[in-house]
């Protein structure tokens, strides 16, 4: 059977850095997949584990939380069917609540196939004295569903935010583990512990998602034809998220494109980009920005940005197309 295990975890929490540190330190041997969810349309996740050495499905655009699970039947169906695996890890995006994935994964169809082990919920313990976190449903339950809590990034973490989280972990936890840690770090180990929370999951509230709004006279629809870049947005869950895929041909400007992503008037920027020395990696959460030079480029550039709040995107994107090198070196 497939061991699978469910890597939640709110915006920005590294659920992406832990898959790549889990991936890096898999058992010789095995074969590992990972189904993964974005809220947004481009697809940033996807390009950052690429190389990762397992095999990868992406759904795009927060579909997989939806009721009916029609997009993830479909990307788990399809991995199941082409691929001889051991471990599967399932990232939903941020926004997603876990108890249709949960439900979906227990059904009698996948008995079979499947064997449910411990849900990992990544925490940035900065969030919880963000009030309009803290208040999410989905962060709430994210948190309810997990077997194991990972408290990431203590490398940031404060005074209050170690307080935050000791009265968090007396009130919430009860007597699950909560494992302390910076970058993902975390023992592999931890995905063969069995599901323990066995408690009855919170009903998510009615699903909100948006499928892409699609704009005319701003960019192509997708990179054929002369086109060399597009748009796509989404929004859902009291979020909004825009993105631009380009083409293998464009590079930007090094220090331009990381002056944007770092001013940029919004909560989360993501992305890979090609530039002159090769590629960067960008990994943005409010004022934390993390950034990883890459030697060999990625096939195209793609950066998300995911906002509580409908944002200027025309101008952002204006400001972004000017740091487009106009040859390839």
């Amino acid at each position: 059977m497939i061991q699978v295990n469910l890597i939640t975890g709110f915006l920005g929490s590294g659920k992406t850095t832990t898959l790549l540190h889990l991936l890096a330190n898999k058992p010789e041997g095995e074969n590992w997949a990972i189904l993964v969810n974005e809220f947004g349309e481009i697809g940033i996740d996807g390009a950052l584990l690429a190389e990762s050495g397992a095999v990868l499905k992406e759904i795009p655009g927060g579909c997989m939380c939806c009721v009916n699970g029609l997009p993830m039947q479909v990307g788990l169906n399809m991995l199941l069917r082409q691929n001889a695996l051991d471990r599967l890890l399932i990232e939903p995006t941020g926004l997603g609540h876990p108890k249709q994935i949960l439900d979906m994964l227990s059904a009698e169809a996948y008995q079979p196939w499947l064997s449910v082990q411990a849900s990992l919920t990544l925490l940035d313990p900065r969030q919880l004295s963000d009030a309009r976190v803290r208040e999410n449903e989905n962060f709430r339950d994210q948190l309810a569903a997990a077997d194991i809590v990972i408290a990431n990034k203590q490398d940031r973490w404060q005074a209050q935010d170690r307080q935050a989280l000791a009265q968090w972990q007396t009130q919430e936890l009860g007597d699950r583990p909560l494992i302390a840690t910076e970058y993902g770090r975390i023992d592999p180990a931890l995905l063969a512990q069995p599901r323990r929370n066995l408690r009855a999951l919170p009903q998510s509230a009615a699903h909100q998602h948006a499928h892409p709004r699609r704009e005319s006279g701003l960019a192509a629809l997708r990179l054929d034809n002369n086109a060399r870049w597009r748009r796509a947005f989404n929004q859902g869950q009291g979020y909004y998220a825009c993105g631009w895929a380009f083409d293998s041909e464009t590079v930007f400007d090094t220090v331009g494109v990381l002056e944007w992503a770092r001013l940029a008037p919004v909560e989360r920027v993501k992305g890979v980009m090609r530039i002159a020395e090769g590629a960067v990696s960008i990994n943005r959460q409010g004022a934390d920005f993390r950034i990883e030079t890459r030697q060999a480029p990625p096939p195209d550039s793609r950066i998300e940005i995911i906002h509580h709040s409908d944002a200027d995107w025309n101008q952002l994107q204006s400001e972004l197309l000017k740091l487009r090198l106009t040859d390839k070196p």
